[in-house]
C-alpha cells in the first residue's frame, strides 16, 4: 500500500509535496487522486489537491506530515481534468499547483462542499403521532408545518420557503419536543433529464448540411474542424445541429465564447431549441452562482455547458463536442493574472485528449488555425453565402477632415441617427475606447495624468469619479485640478461613457444603453442591456469590442464606428 500521498498547492514553487496519509486513515483507503485534501505548509494550512500515491519519497520520513484532512470523499477533478491542466502546466511553464486550483471555483478553493447538500426535513414517529391526535392543537403554524411534512413524507427547506413562508421557528419549537428532525442530504448525481428538442431550425443551405456532415460523420474519435463562414452563413445554426445530434446520442457539449456579453444571447438560442439542462460559467457571475453553475456540469445534469475563457476546465462528463465560436478573438488569451493560456487552444487540446471532435467558428480565422488547416491537422469547412434572411451592409466612410464634428460624432453621423430613430430604427455606435476620456489634461502648464505604476496614461471614468489605468489596473481619485500648477483640468478624448453623455444630449427623450466592461461589471446589467435592445426599449446602444461580437439585433438599421482607424 501507498505510503506517501503527492499534493499540488498553490504556490508558485514547481513541485509537487509529500504528505503522509491522515492519521485517522489507518488501513482504510487512502484520499482519491483528484481530491482536495487541507496540510500543514509551514506555519499555515492550505487546501491542496492528490495527485499521485507513492511508496517512497525523497524527503527523510520523519520529516513528513501528514494530511490534516480530507475533504472530498470523490474527487473534485477527473482524469480527463488532471491529464488537461498537467499538460496545461507544462506547456505555459506554469506551477501545477497554481494552474490546478485555479481551475476551481473559488469557494471550492477555500474548503466549500464540491457536492451539493439538501437541508431536509421530516417528522419523527413522536411527530406522527402527535399528527395523528392533531396536535399541537395551540400552536396553528407548528400544526401546520408537522401536517406537512406528514403528508409529504418531509421535505426539502426550499420547498417549506416556497409553501408555508415563515416556517423556521415553528420548526426549532417543534425540534425541541423531538417532533420532527432535519438533515443533510450530499446530493452526489443529479438525473439528467432526457434532452428533447422545443423547435425545428430553419431549412438549411447545401453548404450548412455539408458541414453538418462531415463533423457528425467523426463522432466518437478526435478531428479539429474550422467553421469558415461569412458574417451571416448560419455558423450558430450548424453548432445547433451539431449539438441536437450530441444530445440525442447521450452526451454534452461544451461551448465556449470570447465575451460575456455573448453568453446570454447564445444561451436564448439554445433554451429556444433545446429542452435540456444548461450551465453558465464566466467571471461576471458571483462566486455562489458559478459553483452552482460547477456542480451542475460536474454532477452531469447540465447538457449543454456555455461560456467564456475558463470554462475550457469546467467537468463534463461523457463530452460528445467541443466548440469554439469566433476562434480568432483575442480575449480567448488570458494575459491577466498569473497563468497566462489560450483557451481556443486548450479546447482543441481537450478535445484531442477526450476523442472528441472541436469546431472552431469564424468569419475571419486566425493566421496559426489556417496554417494548420494548410499543414493538413484542421478540417476546413466553408460557409460563402449568407442565409436568406441576412443582407450585405451598405458602407459609408465619413472623412473627419472635411467633416463638421459635433462633441466627437461627424454631423453626417448624427443625421443619420436621426433618420433611422425617425423610422423606428435601432442604432449601433462603437467606441472601442472605454471610459469617459482617455487623457486628463492641464491646459496651463501641459500635464497629463500619468499611471504612477506603469507611466501609461490614465483614463478619466467620470461617473466614478475615478482615474483608471487600463494597462495595468492603477485606480486613483480623479482631482479637480492640476498638481503641478493648480490651474482646472479637462478631460481630453472620447470614450463610451463620453459618447452616450452626448448622444443624450443631441436626442433627449431617446432611450440609450451602454455595453462596456465597467457595465458588465454591474450585476445584472448585461442580461438588462440585452434585454432592453431585443425589446426595442433601448434605441441605442453604445459599447466596445463587445457590442461587435456575435450579437442579434435584428432592428438594428444603422451602426456608426467611431475612430474607425483608431485600430489600425
Amino acid at each position: 500500500m501507498p505510503q506517501v500521498l503527492r499534493v499540488a498547492l498553490d504556490t508558485p514553487l514547481r513541485r509537487l509535496f509529500d504528505y503522509l496519509p491522515p492519521a485517522e486513515a489507518g488501513t482504510g483507503p487512502l484520499p482519491a487522486i483528484g481530491a482536495r485534501v487541507r496540510v500543514p505548509f509551514g506555519r499555515q494550512r492550505l487546501i491542496g489537491l492528490v495527485l499521485a500515491a507513492a511508496d517512497t519519497s525523497e524527503v527523510p520520513q520523519e520529516r513528513l506530515k501528514p494530511i490534516l484532512e480530507v475533504l472530498d470523499a470523490r474527487p473534485v477533478l477527473d482524469p480527463a481534468a488532471i491529464e488537461l491542466l498537467t499538460w496545461a502546466a507544462q506547456y505555459y511553464h506554469h506551477p501545477i499547483g497554481e494552474v490546478l486550483t485555479g481551475a476551481l471555483p473559488r469557494p471550492l478553493r477555500f474548503g466549500a462542499g464540491a457536492v451539493e447538500v439538501e437541508e431536509r426535513w421530516a417528522a419523527t414517529d413522536a411527530g406522527a403521532r402527535a399528527g395523528a391526535d392533531g396536535e399541537p392543537r395551540r400552536a396553528p403554524k407548528q400544526r401546520s408545518l408537522l401536517t406537512f411534512l406528514i403528508e409529504n413524507g418531509g421535505a426539502p427547506a426550499g420547498i417549506l420557503d416556497e409553501r408555508l413562508g415563515s416556517w423556521r421557528e415553528a420548526a426549532r419549537a417543534l425540534l425541541a419536543r423531538g417532533l420532527i428532525a432535519s438533515a443533510a442530504i450530499r446530493i452526489e448525481t443529479l438525473p439528467s433529464p432526457e434532452a428533447r428538442l422545443r423547435a425545428a431550425g430553419p431549412v438549411l443551405l447545401p453548404e450548412q448540411s455539408a458541414a453538418i456532415e462531415a463533423v457528425a460523420s467523426g463522432f466518437g474519435r478526435f478531428g479539429a474542424y474550422v467553421l469558415h463562414g461569412i458574417t451571416g452563413s448560419g455558423k450558430t445554426e450548424v453548432y445547433l445541429r451539431l449539438i441536437e445530434r450530441v444530445l440525442g446520442q447521450g452526451r454534452r457539449a461544451l461551448v465556449l465564447v470570447p465575451e460575456i456579453g455573448l453568453t446570454p444571447q447564445l444561451l436564448g438560442r439554445f433554451r429556444e431549441r433545446f429542452d435540456a439542462p444548461m450551465a453558465v460559467l464566466h467571471s461576471a457571475l458571483s462566486d455562489s452562482e458559478r459553483l452552482s453553475g460547477w456542480r451542475e456540469a460536474s454532477s452531469g445534469r447540465a447538457r449543454i455547458v456555455l461560456g467564456t475563457r475558463s470554462v475550457v476546465f469546467a467537468p463534463v462528463p461523457d463530452l460528445g463536442l467541443v466548440v469554439v465560436d469566433e476562434e480568432h478573438d483575442a480575449s480567448y488569451k488570458q494575459h491577466e493574472g498569473g497563468f497566462h493560456y489560450s483557451a481556443r487552444d486548450l479546447a482543441v487540446v481537450r478535445a484531442r485528449h477526450a476523442g472528441v471532435p472541436v469546431v472552431l467558428g469564424s468569419a475571419t480565422p486566425s493566421l496559426e488555425t489556417l496554417h494548420n488547416v494548410a499543414a493538413g491537422r484542421y478540417v476546413r469547412l466553408t460557409l460563402p453565402r449568407r442565409t436568406a434572411e441576412a443582407q450585405p451592409p451598405r458602407l459609408a466612410l465619413l472623412d473627419l477632415r472635411t467633416s463638421a464634428v459635433r462633441s466627437g460624432i461627424a454631423t453626417p453621423a448624427v443625421q443619420a441617427i436621426e433618420r433611422h430613430l425617425a423610422d423606428d430604427g435601432q442604432v449601433l455606435v462603437f467606441l472601442n475606447r472605454r471610459g469617459y476620456a482617455p487623457t486628463l489634461l492641464c491646459t496651463a502648464c501641459g500635464w497629463i495624468a500619468p499611471c504612477r505604476d506603469c507611466d501609461a496614461r490614465l483614463t478619466v471614468h467620470l461617473a466614478a469619479g475615478r482615474l483608471r489605468c487600463h494597462h495595468c489596473g492603477g485606480d486613483v481619485p480623479l482631482p479637480a485640478r492640476c498638481p503641478q500648477c493648480g490651474f482646472a483640468v479637462k478631460p481630453v478624448g472620447q470614450g463610451t461613457e463620453r459618447i452616450e453623455e452626448t448622444l443624450a444630449a443631441l436626442f433627449p427623450g431617446v432611450r440609450i444603453a451602454r455595453l462596456d466592461r465597467d457595465v458588465v461589471r454591474r450585476r445584472g446589467e448585461l442580461e438588462d442591456v440585452m434585454r432592453r435592445m431585443a425589446s426595442g426599449e433601448a434605441r441605442i446602444l453604445v459599447g466596445t469590442q463587445m457590442v461587435t461580437k456575435g450579437h442579434d439585433f435584428p432592428n438594428v438599421t444603422l451602426v456608426v464606428v467611431l475612430n474607425a482607424d483608431q485600430g489600425l
